[in-house]
Parts: C-alpha cells; structure tokens; sequence
C-alpha cells in the first residue's frame, strides 16, 4: 500500500517503525541524559569517571555472575516435574524474583543507614538513623509473605476445575457401585 494514503503519521510509522511520539520521547530522554551527564561531570570529572567504570566493571564482572546463578538456584528449587510434553518454564520462579528485586533495590538505596554507615544523616536531617536494618527486614518479610499468599492463591484457583472435575468422578463411580 502507498504510504500517501495512509497519511503522514502512517508513512512516517512505516520508514520509523514507531510513532513520531516514540521519536520525540527517545529524543527527549537523550537530551535529558546529557544534561544530567554534563551538570555531573561539572565537578570531579575524574571522580565521576572512575565511578563509573567501577561500577560498570563491579556490575559486569561480580553482579551479574552472582544474581545469575543465585537465579539459577531458584529456578532449581523451583523446577516442577518434567514429564513427556512438559517444558522448562518455571513461572514459580517470578515469586522468588519479585521480592527479592525490590528487597534489593531498597537496599541498595538504602543501604548506608541499614548498615549504620550514614553518620551525616543524623548531622543533616537531625533525625534518627536507627531501626532502618529492623524496618527493612520487616518489608523484606512482608513482601516474599505476600508473594507466597499471591502463589497460593493463584495456584488454589488453577486446581478449583481440576478439583471440581475429580470429585465429579468420584460421585459417578460411587453412583455406579
């Protein structure tokens, strides 16, 4: 089909691939990055750099070995059976990802007044650093416990058909005796 017909958007969608929204966000969100990039190498540029690097190279070379197996391990505890026609998707796993990806991110948020690392914080909100490790303990507990009641829950209402369908059965043989 001519692009002509369709209109402008539609040509522009079919040589993009996107919508001209998608290209003013994606444009919008380079020039974002770079204005954050240049505001932060302002100051110690060498600093900064390095950081980076670190990070990148902490990432890479420590990280993600490390959360990948740990995945792994879940996935392995998590295995079901494995009969004829059955694959290896393991949805179960996702209850375990979940919160431990969001136990994470609050750590690593938080993680200088959980470990009673963040001596200025005291000095410059005059508030108390103690009891985050407790408070971040208790949200961690919190979510896998509500991860395990959404499996379960989930898992009761899969079985409900299978359930209904083998009590039926077992009224009709006892019908037939």
């Amino acid at each position: 089909m001519n692009h002509s017909t369709r209109g402008p958007a539609a040509g522009f969608r079919g040589r993009y691939g996107a919508s001209p929204l998608h290209l003013l966000l994606v444009l919008a969100s380079f020039a974002l990055a770079v204005y954050a990039g240049i505001r932060l190498l302002k100051g110690d540029t060498l600093g900064v750099v390095i950081w980076f690097v670190g990070a990148a190279l902490l990432h890479d070379l420590v990280l993600l070995p490390l959360y990948s197996v740990t995945d792994r391990g879940a996935q392995w505890l998590c295995r079901g059976s494995r009969g004829p026609g059955r694959g290896t998707n393991r949805p179960s796993v996702n209850y375990l990802r979940v919160p431990t990806f969001v136990a994470g991110v609050l750590f690593l948020v938080w993680w200088p007044l959980i470990l009673r690392q963040g001596g200025q914080y005291t000095a410059d909100t005059s508030l108390s650093a103690d009891g985050f490790l407790a408070r971040w303990l208790l949200i961690t507990a919190a979510l896998f416990f509500a991860s395990a009641l959404v499996l379960i829950v989930r898992t009761w209402l899969r079985l409900r058909p299978e359930r209904k369908e083998v009590r039926a059965q077992a009224r009709a043989r006892r019908a037939t005796k």
